[in-house]
């Protein structure tokens, strides 16, 4: 039996552009979460390109792009050499390349600490640039004057604590944070003051589970886990983390897929054939009639 999909192909002034289905809204990511319970957990994965974003798209409630595109794509040690050119670029192609995801943007390490303003600033540009629907940027305690500053002034915000990649530096590596009393609590204390200054999702990574269960627990947003539990109200990963991409992974990631063979595989015996001359062939060359 076939089935018939019929898209909308209405307009209006606030919809100027046919789309096969309507998008997720922040609102209806945010309200998942009702009286400190998520029913259907949150999907999101990073993309960098708009035939990613297709790709996955269909499977998830959130695409993010990632500053880790400093190191996935960029090939860079860290993502503090990030640049907003860098995120602008790549957000609007995953816009391009989605229709029913939330697009959410990494703000780039130096373009919002200074202040709200300059945060206002880089993150009213990248809605711009790339038509996503909101940004993210790390920090706790320290960064709720503009996560409110930022809404306040209709742009939504996610919060990010627990391991916070841009401050590496400060902190040494990539460890799993947590596991004293104090940085404990800074963390839940920390992702508490994002939610009260109106973030509509934290991420929490890279922290001991029970720290990110008492996080869950304690703010009314949604919380993304990586690295964290499955008692948050959501999970990311680094696509190509877990398409394995990479030899090495961080412990919590879980391989789906062992693209990088398929890919090295494909390439090899492509070689090969060209080597041999054997590509192309007669169905890959065009013959006289």
């Amino acid at each position: 039996m076939s089935t018939t999909f019929q898209l909308d192909t209405a307009t209006s002034r606030a919809n100027p552009t046919p789309a096969p289905m309507k998008r997720l809204t922040i609102p209806a990511i945010r309200q998942r979460k009702v009286d400190g319970v998520t029913a259907e957990p949150i999907v999101m994965l990073t993309a960098y390109t708009a035939r990613q974003a297709q790709l996955l798209d269909a499977h998830c409630d959130l695409l993010l792009v990632g500053d880790s595109l400093g190191q996935v794509i960029y090939g860079l040690p860290s993502s503090v050499p990030v640049t907003l050119d860098m995120m602008a670029a790549h957000g609007a192609a995953v816009v391009r390349g989605s229709y029913h995801s939330a697009v959410v943007v990494d703000m780039p390490f130096g373009s919002y600490e200074a202040s709200p303003q300059q945060a206002f600033e880089s993150a009213s540009r990248m809605l711009k640039d790339t038509g996503c629907a909101a940004v993210k940027l790390e920090g706790g305690a320290a960064m709720a004057e503009t996560v409110a500053f930022l809404t306040a002034r209709g742009i939504p915000v996610m919060g990010h604590v627990g391991l916070t990649p841009q401050a590496v530096n400060v902190l040494g590596g990539y460890n799993a944070r947590g596991r004293s009393q104090a940085e404990a609590d800074k963390i839940v204390s920390d992702a508490q003051a994002l939610d009260q200054a109106g973030a509509f999702a934290v991420v929490v990574e890279g922290v001991v589970e029970p720290i990110a269960i008492d996080v869950t627990k304690a703010i009314l947003c949604p919380t993304i886990g990586i690295g964290a539990s499955a008692q948050c109200d959501g999970q990311v990963l680094v696509t190509e983390d877990m398409l394995g991409m990479f030899e090495r992974v961080p412990r919590f990631v879980k391989r789906y897929e062992a693209i990088a063979e398929t890919i090295s595989g494909a390439a090899a015996r492509y070689a090969q054939e060209v080597r041999e001359r054997s590509f192309p062939g007669v169905e890959q060359t065009y013959q006289p009639k």
